[in-house]
């Protein structure tokens, strides 16, 4: 009988850092080269374990990195599932963001959260499998794939083509808890219209800044009337990220000294599995009517906004007594010895994930990764401690449903 918690114990340290840091050092900007030179990084690795791994193509010249280990029958498939693009670099960082830094605590580098430790954690799990000799019944999928950050077309891409598990675990940075739901996203845009006058008479105008200013606020504290628990209630949230004020729809900014009668606002909702977009946006719409109560002569609308040809994060959710998720739990509470903290959880609850799209293909499974706590930021980083947690968590999990022989 295998013996995966001793497995999971005596992990190869060095190898999995030395994984981990050699993805880091490519650089795979979303819809860059990169990608696909990464990709073809983790085939040539996938191909080494004695994996069978393919280039799956996705649009234009993207393409995701798959990989199956085949198992001898009998148990459960297991689809891992991480990201290999990553936002750019910003200001501020004091390291290499490619230089797959390691020191004593953390391991450092654009998207090592968001999520390449992920993406390496699974890898190095089912690695550590075979060099021992471990046979499973059921398969294991390993899927790396590009444009989550473009609405998951490549996992999308995955789905479409037929792949598929009877479970499936999403990587995305959650600092090793079970999230078990999380948000669907929409993107909206607000248009407030007022009246201008000089400022000698801005009593007579209808300031549409001002109005704009009394409305973000209501918007921030939004929940949709339609979530059906709590726990839906607490993902969703509506947030302002862009705001232009001016003279007119063409925002004219060179006579300050008018009133602006023109504001408009830029932002994102988050709402729950068995929530709608038209709810939403009706609720908002009770939100600008009350608005314009408060401001005779203010006219406001509100609309959707979405990018052509691209999809959007779709709601996911899972329960709490599946069996991917008590064997996820059961891994964690092994290695660490107390319970996993499980659910809705913000603020991953608040994410889109590509376990939408998984989701919405039929599989039933849970996101789990490492980091989250320093992600997108300067020196973005993982604590190493976690990310060789998350192999030992995921090694446990997969003899668990795919059957270790």
């Amino acid at each position: 009988m295998t013996d995966a918690l001793a497995l999971a114990r005596n992990i190869d340290v060095q190898d999995s850092l030395d994984i981990l840091s050699g993805m880091v050092r490519h650089k795979s900007y979303s819809e860059t080269p990169g990608e696909r030179v990464l990709a073809e990084h983790m085939v040539a690795l996938m191909q080494d374990m004695g994996m069978e791994a393919w280039l799956m193509p996705v649009e234009g010249d993207r393409v995701n990195a798959i990989g199956i280990w085949r198992g001898t029958g009998g148990g459960k498939s297991l689809l891992f599932n991480g990201h290999l693009d990553t936002n750019p670099v910003t200001e501020g960082w004091t390291v290499d963001p490619w230089g797959g830094l390691v020191d004593d605590e953390f391991i450092y580098g654009i998207g090592v959260s968001n999520m390449k430790a992920g993406d390496a954690a699974y890898l190095c799990a089912l690695r550590t499998l075979i060099r021992n000799g471990v046979r499973l019944k059921g398969d294991v999928i390993l899927t790396f794939v590009i444009g989550e950050l473009q609405g998951g077309v490549g996992t999308l891409a995955a789905v479409k083509s037929g792949l598929r598990a009877d479970y499936f675990i999403n990587a995305e940075p959650s600092d090793l808890q079970a999230i078990t739901m999380h948000a669907a996203a929409f993107t909206f845009v607000v248009e407030l219209e007022g009246v201008t006058r000089h400022l000698s008479k801005r009593e007579a105008a209808v300031d549409a800044i001002r109005a704009a200013c009394d409305l973000i606020p209501e918007l921030t504290d939004l929940t949709f009337s339609d979530a059906p628990t709590a726990e839906h209630r607490a993902i969703n949230r509506v947030h302002v990220g862009v705001i232009h004020g001016a003279l007119g729809r063409e925002l004219h900014e060179w006579r300050p000294p008018q009133v602006a009668d023109f504001v408009r606002l830029k932002g994102s909702g988050r709402y729950g599995p068995g929530q709608t977009e038209e709810n939403a946006l009706a609720d908002m719409r009770r939100v600008l009517d009350g608005l314009m109560a408060r401001w005779p002569g203010l006219r406001a609308t509100v609309h959707t906004e979405k990018a052509e040809g691209r999809p959007i994060m779709p709601a996911f959710e899972v329960a709490r007594d599946s069996r991917i998720v008590t064997a996820i739990n059961a891994a964690y509470s092994a290695v660490r010895g107390v319970p996993q903290p499980t659910g809705a959880i913000p603020p991953p609850g608040f994410f889109g994930t590509d376990a939408g799209h998984l989701y919405e293909g039929g599989m039933e499974g849970v996101v789990c990764g490492p980091g989250g706590r320093y992600n997108t930021m300067p020196d973005e980083r993982v604590e190493i401690v976690d990310y060789l947690d998350m192999i030992r968590v995921y090694l446990m999990t997969i003899c668990d449903i795919c059957e270790a022989e």
